[in-house]
């Protein structure tokens, strides 16, 4: 087994023009890493991972990608960020990548670790939740997620207190702590969910600052969570890449 970590040091930051209008700075998509076969991004927050089905939802990275790379062919998604997350993604260019990414994301082959802000310490420096997740039967809470350990589908997360100092502004919000996460599953706003829930329910009882669906709503400037390493196995090989992109946070 061969492993590499990929030199990040020169990325390509690209504006591009979407259905008729120029996006600004702060909305670029950054391109890390390129082969034939495959692309690493760093996503923004607030941009979606994929178009979604009404016109005005389209914008989206890999829109930006299919008109930034038209060689790209076949579907190219193998994964997705919440809009509100910002970080690392892989995208395909073949079908045939495409097929074996996903397949690797599927039997949890790949490696994530996530940072995150949060309100408050929770108790103890390290754990694992272990709570199934189900869409919110309430019509009115869409797109929200719920823990429910009859029916939900199997959800686990590694977490532990992380070192580094959170930087200004964000110091002084209340108690807040920065913490590394490794989702070894891939659900739905899992990430949120278990760090918001309450301890009787299996969650960590402490929001991830600035996420406006399951916290407060005046925490943040924007949901304090970014993917900040990926790491998955070259297709048809036997070598294992890793990118990193630390949180901007």
């Amino acid at each position: 087994m061969t492993t590499r970590q990929k030199d990040q040091t020169s990325p390509t930051k690209c504006t591009l023009r979407v259905m008729g209008r120029l996006f600004s700075p702060i909305e670029e998509l950054t391109i890390l890493h390129q082969e034939d076969d495959f692309v690493v991004i760093h996503k923004p927050w607030g941009m979606r991972s994929a178009p979604g089905r009404p016109e005005n939802t389209h914008d989206s990275a890999e829109l930006r990608l299919r008109q930034l790379i038209p060689q790209a062919d076949g579907p190219m998604s193998v994964h997705r960020l919440d809009i509100e997350t910002s970080g690392l993604m892989v995208f395909a260019l073949n079908a045939s990548t495409q097929s074996n990414l996903s397949k690797q994301f599927q039997k949890r082959l790949v490696g994530k670790r996530y940072i995150a802000l949060v309100e408050k310490a929770p108790a103890g420096k390290q754990g694992v939740i272990e709570a199934p997740l189900i869409k919110d039967p309430e019509p009115t809470r869409w797109p929200r997620q719920t823990i429910c350990h009859d029916s939900g589908r199997a959800s686990r997360t590694l977490w532990r207190l992380h070192e580094r100092s959170i930087a200004d502004p964000l110091r002084n919000q209340g108690q807040a702590v920065r913490l590394e996460l490794r989702p070894e599953t891939g659900r739905t706003h899992q990430l949120r969910v278990h760090l918001a829930s309450p301890p009787e329910e299996g969650g960590l009882g402490t929001p991830i600052l600035g996420d406006t669906l399951y916290g407060s709503e005046s925490t943040a400037p924007r949901l304090c969570l970014h993917a900040e390493a990926l790491g998955f196995w070259r297709p048809n090989s036997d070598e294992w890449l890793k990118f990193e992109s630390p949180a901007p946070f």
